[in-house]
């Protein structure tokens, strides 16, 4: 019979450091995918203008981005922030958006990494990251995400 443990916390965290780690993932790596895909989104037809009408200052908004995609793939702990009321009173984001904003992101990490396996790590992770905040947004009918695999 296999015995079951529950691993803590911090084992969870140490185990997904060292799964980012053998792809390369690092804070440096997270700085370079955010900065690279808020430039991508800023020039994206669609995507620039409705992130320029919500985002007035681009400094705290990246630097809380690189916070939270550090806290995402390196456990870092260092987002607190509530990105679904962030996300609510930007009543100009439609469900098409997300596609779109996942399309791009992942179009950016294959510019980024030069570990194929750093591309479903994160696109899992956005993707479910989306995926959330449409059931927050739009409630649960009719969610047309179609999740990159």
């Amino acid at each position: 019979m296999t015995e079951f443990r529950v691993r803590s916390a911090e084992e969870r965290r140490e185990e997904l450091r060292a799964q980012a780690a053998e792809m390369g993932i690092d804070e440096a790596f997270i700085s370079t995918l955010v900065d690279t895909f808020y430039t991508n989104v800023r020039a994206h037809p669609v995507l620039g203008p409705v992130f320029e009408t919500a985002i007035s200052d681009w400094t705290p908004h990246l630097e809380t981005m690189k916070n939270f995609w550090s806290s995402v793939a390196l456990g870092t702990g260092r987002y607190s922030g509530r990105p679904v009321p962030a996300h609510f009173k930007h009543r100009h984001i439609q469900q098409v958006h997300f596609n779109l904003w996942l399309a791009l992101f992942e179009q950016t990490l294959r510019e980024t990494t030069s570990s194929p396996a750093a591309i479903p790590f994160f696109m899992d992770r956005a993707g479910r990251i989306a995926q959330s905040l449409q059931y927050a947004l739009f409630g649960l009918e009719d969610l047309p995400l179609n999740r990159p695999g």
